[in-house]
């Protein structure tokens, strides 16, 4: 029946995508042949060969990439756009370049280049609201107990516990609980709110007399001799058998797998970032922001560097070795806010708040960071994203490695001007235990949404801890 469900959803997601893709064609025909909004409207091809190509070209294309892209693809876990909307978008950029390459293949010069151009963005615009929608509405079905899946979790440790209690406080999930199979001390007692109705050698016939939709096995390590066994008794029903692997506490994020030959290599740790899609689209970003901001703030840093001039003896830009990607050093920018001191304490001292080194102009352009802008520069050498882990001395970075786990795990992605950790007010002199788990934490969850988020909150929020 679930089966018979997810088929049905399948077909409804891809007519109302199809419907989506020719609405936006026919807007994006519109915009540019039926007003100037683009440019002079002037001879065009016939909209009878624009529909042509619609269906012969286009919804094909779109299709054939929204399943590449994996947008057909179950999706229970959904709990925000973010991640369907970025695969939304690769699939639109991927379009375009495909639908031009098609139109250079077929010799058709007098097809409007722009015209594909607007359809790749209404298209992103208006299927991401379209996924939202449908989403909100499953999200929806869930919560009133619609439309679930049935569970029966296979063991009796900490690890089913925790799975089932995220089941529990998760209703958006989908899932009910059937029940839980464990040792027989265990047998009718609760967990969670879940009963053991039975024990392990139990599992036979439970599934002949219980339809389960997934059976998961969270048995420990010591009992993974018994994985076979229970697999087989879950393939012999027609049920598949899905392992939370005891070893789950070494995975701090989404793992991910690659394999070399027919042997699956488990990655522990989930960085975004690696794919060359998501670093492309970063990199750009940071790019076009840099510029951006550097003409925005140029008023701003030439009255600064005539104000740190005229009222202290030294340098305008401070140029200071920090730890950047892959634990490559740099020579990161800023103004500087101190007076020039002996290079050698200025590696291992940290900032303080009444800090004596700094200068009248300095204590001003620290306290609203001002002092940071020169690192937009940092940001178009390549050495520095807008957003990201702040990077660190060289000193402190083998101090911290030594007895911070994790520490180096933010030299993962590039260094950045302000980040996750520095809006929860993780800066100055602050838990660095702290700010590495913020640090990690965005390493592992990083979107464009997220960066976009953290750019604004820097922006509103004043934090104390800047000096």
């Amino acid at each position: 029946m679930i089966r018979e469900n997810q088929r049905l959803l399948n077909v409804l997601l891809v007519l109302i995508d199809v419907s989506v893709i020719i609405f936006s064609l026919w807007a994006s025909i519109w915009l540019r042949f039926e007003t100037t909004l683009f440019g002079p409207i002037g001879d065009h091809l016939s909209y009878e060969t624009y529909g042509l190509f619609m269906f012969t070209a286009v919804i094909p294309v779109y299709l054939i990439l929204y399943f590449a892209f994996g947008l057909y693809k179950p999706r229970r876990t959904y709990k925000n756009i973010f991640s369907e909307a970025t695969q939304i978008i690769k699939v639109n950029i991927v379009a375009f370049f495909a639908l031009v390459s098609i139109l250079f293949i077929i010799n058709q010069p007098d097809f409007s280049r722009l015209m594909l151009f607007l359809l790749a963005v209404i298209c992103s615009i208006l299927a991401i609201i379209e996924r939202f929608a449908i989403r909100s509405v499953l999200i929806n079905m869930r919560i009133n107990n619609k439309n679930l899946k049935h569970i029966l979790i296979v063991g009796d440790n900490d690890l089913a516990f925790t799975f089932a209690r995220k089941i529990k406080e998760n209703p958006y999930l989908g899932f009910s609980i059937g029940g839980m199979l464990g040792r027989s001390e265990h047998l009718g007692k609760s967990v969670n709110g879940v009963r053991f109705i039975g024990t392990f050698k139990d599992l036979d016939k439970i599934l002949e007399r219980h339809r389960f939709d997934r059976v998961v096995l969270a048995i420990p390590l010591r009992y993974y001799y018994k994985i076979n066994e229970l697999v087989q008794s879950c393939e012999n029903v027609g049920i598949k058998a899905e392992i939370i692997p005891d070893y789950i506490r070494y995975f701090p994020a989404q793992p991910s797998v690659d394999m070399i030959e027919d042997i699956p290599i488990i990655n522990i740790r989930y960085v975004p970032l690696d794919d060359s899609f998501n670093k492309f689209v970063k990199a750009v970003s940071d790019y076009v922001i840099a510029v951006i901001a550097i003409i925005i703030t140029s008023p701003i840093m030439l009255v600064t560097a005539i104000a740190v001039k005229i009222t202290s003896p030294g340098p305008i830009i401070f140029k200071q070795e920090r730890i950047g990607h892959n634990g490559k050093p740099f020579r990161m920018y800023k103004f500087r806010s101190m007076k020039v001191q002996d290079p050698s304490l200025e590696k291992s001292e940290w900032t303080t708040k009444d800090d004596p080194r700094k200068t009248l102009v300095g204590d001003f352009i620290r306290r609203t960071s001002i002092d940071e802008l020169p690192q937009f520069f940092n940001v178009l050498k390549g050495e520095m994203s807008v957003v990201g882990p702040r990077p660190e001395r060289p000193y402190f970075v083998e101090q911290f490695k030594k007895s911070i786990p994790k520490y180096m795990v933010k030299h993962q992605v590039k260094p950045g001007l302000t980040g996750w950790a520095q809006i929860h007010g993780c800066r100055g002199d602050t838990s660095i235990t702290k700010r590495i788990e913020y640090d990690i934490e965005y390493v592992e969850n990083w979107h464009l949404g997220l960066d976009l988020g953290i750019m604004i909150k820097t922006v509103l929020r004043k934090n104390p801890n800047a000096y």
